[in-house]
């Protein structure tokens, strides 16, 4: 019993990141947002790449800063191999609404589940300003588990 409680009460520590891995930014395809997903997410697991559904608006202070963040590499080695499928908030929420994807806050991550289609897992809004990409690291890491 004591082994048992032992080796229950560990847990094991998650392989560190690769400091060279990037997160970039794909552009969503027109159409059935689901289909589109378990294409990319095919091609990012032939790739050793995870992906997230990225929901984000021009207007919104803390997606700019995120994605300012990302175009400039700042989040190589801190999120692993991501590819963010990226989604405007206005105009796709209806097609992203008919695959599960629904949000209100952003910017928005979602896990997308083997058929495409949202998963439970996700995470939405974040903080004004420069403390955007602090506030979002952690909570996008944690997703990823």
């Amino acid at each position: 019993m004591f082994l048992c409680l032992a080796v229950s009460a560990c847990k094991a520590s998650p392989p560190p990141l690769d400091p060279k891995a990037t997160v970039r930014f794909l552009t969503a395809e027109e159409g059935e947002v689901a289909p589109q997903l378990v294409r990319r997410m095919t091609q990012a697991k032939a790739d050793q790449r995870r992906v997230l559904v990225y929901v984000s608006a021009p207007w919104c202070e803390p997606c700019r800063v995120f994605h300012t963040a990302v175009d400039r590499g700042e989040l190589t080695g801190k999120l692993g191999a991501l590819d963010l499928v990226a989604f405007d908030a206005e105009p796709d929420a209806e097609r992203l609404l008919m695959s599960g994807y629904e949000q209100r806050f952003i910017p928005a991550f979602h896990v997308p589940g083997a058929d495409g289609r949202a998963s439970a897992k996700h995470l939405e809004g974040s903080v004004n300003g420069a403390g955007a990409v602090a506030d979002l690291v952690p909570r996008i890491l944690e997703l990823l588990k």
